[in-house]
C-alpha cells in the first residue's frame, strides 16, 4: 500500500472555463474510441497530469494517464465522451476514470440461465482526468481541463498493480509462442516458466498470468469447435470399424453438437476383467491445448504397474457437461456422474469394481452411491495431500512440516478410536478449531483415513509410490494436440507403449533371481506362486513375523512384538478349513498376509500359505496346455491370453539354469520358424488386431 500522503491525498484541478457535471455511475453514456495506434511517450517518474497539459491525440492522453496510474497503484478506463451542440462538431471532450469508478448495476435474474456470482471491484471512486479538444490556436489538440486524484480505496503496491486486467496483455508474438508450446504438450505452468527464462524475468513477472494463458487456449479451441467434434467422432467410428472391441459413448447438446465422450480399448477391457477389483478415477487433469476436463480410469496389475481402463473428455466443466444423463435421470449436476459411471460399467460388461478412489467431489460421491451401491468409494489421499500447501502453509507457517508429520501418523493408525482422539488433540495443539479445511477433512474422514478403510481392498493404490507411477503413466498422453481426434490416437499409443513396457518389465522381474531371506518353506512356496512384486511385499511380512510372539487364547491368538508387554493383534485361525484373519485387516486391504497371521501359521506347523491367501490377481499367471487344446475359435481372445501366460511361464522355468535356457532357445527358434511358414488367414488377422496390445 502506498503512503497516506502519496496514495490518498486529495489532488483536484479544474479549468473554470470548462466545467461540466461528472457522474461516474453505470447510467452514464460511454463510448470506446476507435482502435488506433497509441503513441509511445517518454515520461519521467514524477510526471503528474496538470491543467493545461497538451496532447496531440486523445489516445496520447490516455497513454500518459495510464502510465501515471500504474505508477500510483491503480488502472483506468475510458468512461464518457461528449460533443458540442450541432451537427458535425464531432468529439470534443473525454473522461478517463479509475477502474473502480461507478457502481455495478443490479442484474435481472434469469432462472433459465446460470448466474456467475462474481464480486465487483467498483466502489464509486471519483478520481478522473478530463481532456477537451481545442482548435483556437491552429491544429487541433487535446488539453487537460479537469483532474481529480482522490481515491476512496487503497492503492496497490507495484508488485500488485501489474495483476490488474488493464496491465495484463499477451502480444501477438507471445500468443504464437504459447500456441506452439501447446502443440508440444507441455503444461501451462511449464509454458510460463519457459517464457520467464526466455525473457529473463523473475517468476511471476510476465505481463500475463496462467489464467490469461488458459483463456487464450480456450479461445483457440472454440475457433473450430464443430470441426474438431466431427473429426473426433469420425476417428472413434473408424476405430470401431477396425476393432469391434473398441468401445465409445458420447452425448450431444441441445444444438446437436458433441458435448462429452468416453472410450476404452479392447486390451483395457481385458485388463479390467482381472485387475478391475480396485480402480482410480482421476478427474484432476485437463487437455492443455483445449483446456478440457479429462477423466481417466486406471488400476494396477499383478506386477504393480498401472493399467489403463478408460477415458472421458468433457466439452465444458459446467452444469451442461454435468448433465450427461440417460432416461429416467434428472437433469442435475450429479446426473452427469450417474451416466458417466453407467458408460464405464457398459464398457466393462456391467462389472463394478470392489473399490474406487476419486478426487474430493461430492457430486461424484452421490453418483457412486446410486450407480455403484456395492462399490466402496474412497478419496485418493495423494490428491488431498497435494492441496495441503495452499491450505495450510500460510496458516501454520514454520509449524507446517510438524503438522504434516502428525497428520500422516494419524492417517496410518489402525484404531478408529485412536484416530478420533488423536485428531482432537492435533486440532487443539495447532489451534485449528476454526479452520474450514480441517473441519471438512474430519467430516469426510470415513472416505480417506485408513482406520476406516482397512477392511476394503485397494491393491496398494493409497501409497505415494503408486500415485507417482499412475501420474507418470497419465502424463504420457496429456500432451496437447492441434486436433482433438489426435488425442484419441495419442492415448492409444500411450496404452500400447505401456503394454510393451509392462511385458518387458514382467520378463525382467521373472528373470531376476529371487533371494530367500528366511529359509522357511512358506517363503519358497510363495516365491513360486506370486509375482516378484507381490512376493517382495509378502517377504517383508515374513521377515518381520520372526520378531513377534503368539499366545493362544480361548477365542484365537494374541500376537505382539517381542519387546511389548501389552497390546497386540487378535488372530483367528481355523486350520481344518484353512481360514485365518487378523484384526489389523492387512490382507483385506492389500491382498498380502500380515506378519501376525504368518506368525500364527508358522507356530502351527503350517508349511504352505493356504491358496485363498495367495490371490489370483497377485499370482504369476500360469495355465495348463490342456485348456488351450479345448479352446475353439469362438474364444480366440482367451487363447491368446493363455499363450501369453505359457510364454511367461516358459521364461521363468528356462531361466533357472543354463541347460534349460539353451533347450528353450533352440526349441522356440524351431517353433517360430514353423509358425512363420503357416499362412495368415484374413479372419485370423482380424481377430488378432483387437488384442494386439496385450502381446
Amino acid at each position: 500500500m502506498m503512503s497516506e500522503d502519496a496514495g490518498r491525498m486529495l489532488v483536484m484541478y479544474d479549468d473554470p472555463s470548462d466545467q461540466r457535471s461528472l457522474s461516474l455511475d453505470e447510467t452514464s453514456s460511454t463510448e470506446e474510441s476507435p482502435d488506433e495506434t497509441r503513441l509511445s511517450l517518454e515520461t519521467t517518474a514524477d510526471s503528474v497530469p496538470y491543467i493545461g497539459q497538451r496532447f496531440a491525440t486523445h489516445d496520447a492522453a490516455y497513454e500518459f494517464y495510464s502510465e501515471y496510474a500504474k505508477r500510483c497503484g491503480f488502472s483506468i478506463r475510458r468512461h464518457r465522451t461528449e460533443g458540442k451542440d450541432g451537427v458535425g462538431k464531432g468529439l470534443t471532450r473525454r473522461y478517463f476514470v479509475c477502474h473502480r469508478a461507478g457502481n455495478t448495476p443490479v442484474k435481472t435474474l434469469n432462472d433459465s440461465k446460470p448466474q456467475r456470482n462474481r464480486k465487483s471491484s467498483r466502489c464509486g471512486c471519483q478520481a478522473y482526468l478530463r481532456i477537451s479538444k481545442v482548435t483556437d490556436l491552429g491544429p487541433a489538440e487535446w488539453r487537460v481541463t479537469g483532474f481529480v486524484n482522490h481515491h476512496n480505496h487503497e492503492l496497490l503496491e507495484p508488485n500488485q498493480v501489474r495483476f490488474l486486467p488493464a496491465y495484463r496483455t499477451i502480444s501477438d508474438a507471445d500468443k504464437n509462442r504459447i500456441l506452439m508450446f501447446a502443440k508440444t504438450g507441455i503444461s501451462v505452468q511449464q509454458m510460463m516458466r519457459l517464457m520467464e527464462l526466455e525473457k529473463c524475468v523473475e517468476p511471476g513477472y510476465l505481463p500475463f498470468t496462467e489464467k490469461d494463458v488458459r483463456n487464450l487456449l480456450q479461445s483457440f479451441r472454440k475457433s473450430d469447435q464443430e470441426d474438431e467434434s466431427i473429426d473426433l467422432l469420425r476417428m472413434c467410428r473408424n476405430n470401431k470399424d477396425k476393432d469391434p472391441n473398441f468401445k465409445f459413448e458420447y452425448t450431444l447438446d441441445s444444438n446437436n453438437r458433441l458435448d462429452n465422450i468416453a472410450w476404452s480399448y479392447a486390451s483395457s477391457v481385458q485388463s479390467y476383467e482381472i485387475y478391475g477389483d480396485a480402480v482410480v478415477f482421476d478427474t484432476t487433469h485437463r487437455l492443455t491445448a483445449f483446456d478440457m476436463p479429462l477423466g481417466i480410469w486406471v488400476g494396477v496389475n499383478n506386477y504393480g504397474m498401472p493399467c489403463f481402463f478408460g477415458c472421458v473428455l468433457l466439452r465444458e466443466e459446467n452444469s451442461r457437461s454435468f448433465s450427461w444423463a440417460l432416461k429416467g435421470l434428472a437433469k442435475s449436476v450429479s446426473s452427469y456422474f450417474f451416466s458417466l459411471q453407467k458408460a464405464f460399467l457398459g464398457f466393462m460388461n456391467g462389472k463394478a469394481p470392489q473399490t474406487i478412489l476419486t478426487d474430493q467431489n461430492m457430486c461424484l460421491k452421490e453418483a457412486m452411491a446410486i450407480e455403484m451401491p456395492s462399490t466402496k468409494h474412497a478419496l485418493c489421499i495423494w490428491m488431498i495431500v497435494a492441496k495441503f500447501p495452499s491450505w495450510f502453509n500460510a496458516v501454520l507457517g514454520e509449524r507446517y512440516n510438524e503438522w504434516k508429520a502428525e497428520f500422516y501418523r494419524l492417517y496410518n493408525l489402525e484404531s478408529i478410536e485412536d484416530f478420533e482422539l488423536g485428531w482432537r488433540d492435533m486440532v487443539n495443539f495447532f489451534g485449528l478449531h476454526t479452520n474450514r479445511h480441517i473441519a471438512n477433512l474430519f467430516a469426510l474422514r470415513t472416505l480417506w483415513a485408513l482406520p476406516y478403510l482397512r477392511s476394503h481392498f485397494f491393491a496398494g493404490m493409497t501409497t505415494t509410490g503408486h500415485s507417482k507411477a499412475i501420474n507418470s503413466f497419465i502424463q504420457r498422453f496429456l500432451s496437447a494436440q492441434t486436433r482433438l481426434a489426435q488425442f484419441v490416437e495419442q492415448v492409444a499409443v500411450a496404452v500400447d507403449f505401456k503394454d510393451q513396457a509392462a511385458e518387458q518389465q514382467t520378463m525382467q522381474q521373472n528373470l531376476q533371481n529371487i533371494c530367500l531371506k528366511t529359509g522357511a518353506p512358506m517363503e519358497s512356496h510363495a516365491a513360486s506362486v506370486l509375482t516378484p512384486f507381490a512376493f517382495s511385499k509378502l517377504q517383508e511380512q515374513l521377515v518381520l513375523a520372526a520378531h513377534y510372539a503368539s499366545f493362544q487364547m480361548d477365542d484365537g491368538f494374541l500376537v505382539r512384538h517381542h519387546t511389548k508387554l501389552e497390546g497386540g493383534r487378535k488372530v483367528y485361525w481355523v486350520p481344518r478349513e484353512g481360514i485365518i484373519s487378523c484384526s489389523c485387516h492387512q490382507f483385506e486391504f492389500s491382498g498380502i498376509l500380515c506378519r501376525h497371521a504368518l506368525r500364527v501359521l508358522s507356530t502351527g506347523n503350517c508349511f504352505q500359505i493356504p491358496d485363498r491367501y495367495l490371490p489370483l490377481r497377485w499370482r504369476r499367471i500360469s495355465t495348463s496346455p490342456a485348456k488351450l487344446l479345448q479352446s475353439t475359435s469362438s474364444d480366440h481372445t482367451e487363447r491368446i491370453q493363455l499363450l501369453q501366460s505359457m510364454v511367461s511361464t516358459l521364461v521363468t522355468e528356462s531361466a533357472k539354469s543354463k541347460e534349460r535356457l539353451d533347450i528353450a532357445t533352440e526349441q522356440v527358434s524351431i517353433l517360430l520358424s514353423r509358425i512363420r511358414e503357416q499362412p495368415v488367414a484374413s479372419q485370423g488377422a482380424r481377430d488378432i488386431s483387437p488384442i494386439h496390445r496385450n502381446l
